[in-house]
């Protein structure tokens, strides 16, 4: 049994080293009993999302089965049943150490479910429904784990970190999004910069921004950085062996506006990226960095 569990734990590693990386460098930081339950958390969202979106070539129907089936078999495993799976032991494992909200689970699958009929939205807040399970309920999943002294105080900034996180991936990604037939910037947003599904595809094919598009970027951008500037206040709030990991993640991911910025808010001329040495220049910084100090909103 500790033998399917270790090797269900080494699975979770490699899916978040492979496909984390920026969040993978973060957990570096974290004390090592804590790191292999980031690593569950993160290939079960990760393996969901592989089922949504890496299985394209198949039909909406068989895809939604997919997912239904795999998800079943979590929602059963979180009830004490059995589940052959060679990832699911090791997250019920975590689940069951920290004692997780199941309900943040549940929110999650039924955004990833929604992934696959789902094309845009129409409003930000349709969106930050859709992020409510995607992204908020993750931040919400990690707090047990980075511990607080004062968990109720803590769970609203980790909820807007895990928005923050997840927008700025919509605005990087906005060509790669629009591939898998989605686009996640509102349909008001695109309005009220006279943006249309067809100007980010020519945009995409073009591999550059028009100035509309450029305009309507950097809105999307501004209001990243709202959520990062909420986010902020909560990562004093954790133990002092969590802070460190949480500050990388929060510059390194609030880099890549950064880049976003830099680039004109151009996200159609190639993947912001934050540089690998200033990667390793945050990671640095944020191990001598005093816990307690107060994390600046990125800008």
């Amino acid at each position: 049994m500790q033998d399917e569990l270790s090797l269900a734990y080494e699975r979770c590693r490699r899916l978040h080293r492979q496909h984390g990386r920026t969040y993978y460098l973060a957990t570096r930081l974290l004390p090592a009993w804590k790191r292999r339950h980031v690593h569950a958390l993160y290939g079960f969202t990760r393996y969901a999302d592989e089922i949504v979106d890496r299985t394209a070539d198949r039909a909406v129907p068989e895809r939604e089965r997919l997912l239904r089936d795999w998800s079943d078999r979590f929602l059963a495993g979180l009830h004490g049943e059995a589940v052959d799976d060679p990832l699911l032991p090791a997250v019920l494992h975590t689940v069951a150490v920290f004692g997780l909200e199941h309900r943040d689970f549940e929110v999650f699958l039924e955004s990833m479910a929604m992934d696959l009929t789902v094309t845009g939205y129409d409003r930000y807040a349709d969106l930050l429904s859709y992020m409510e399970g995607s992204a908020a309920a993750i931040g919400t999943m990690m707090l047990p784990i980075l511990q607080s002294g004062d968990p109720a105080a803590a769970r609203e900034p980790a909820r807007q970190l895990g928005i923050a996180f997840q927008l700025t991936n919509f605005i990087r990604d906005v060509a790669e999004d629009l591939g898998r037939g989605r686009v996640y910037l509102p349909k008001e947003d695109l309005d009220r910069f006279g943006v249309t599904r067809a100007d980010l595809a020519r945009a995409a094919a073009a591999g550059e921004a028009s100035p509309a598009l450029r305009a309507l970027v950097e809105f999307e951008v501004q209001r990243a950085w709202s959520h990062y500037a909420l986010a902020a206040p909560g990562i004093s709030m954790l133990a002092r062996g969590s802070q460190a990991c949480i500050r990388a993640a929060f510059h390194l991911y609030s880099g890549i506006l950064r880049e976003v910025e830099a680039a004109g808010c151009d996200v159609f001329g190639g993947r912001a990226r934050v540089p690998t040495w200033q990667r390793f220049g945050v990671v640095a910084r944020c191990v001598l960095t005093w816990p307690g100090t107060p994390v600046l909103s990125g800008r």
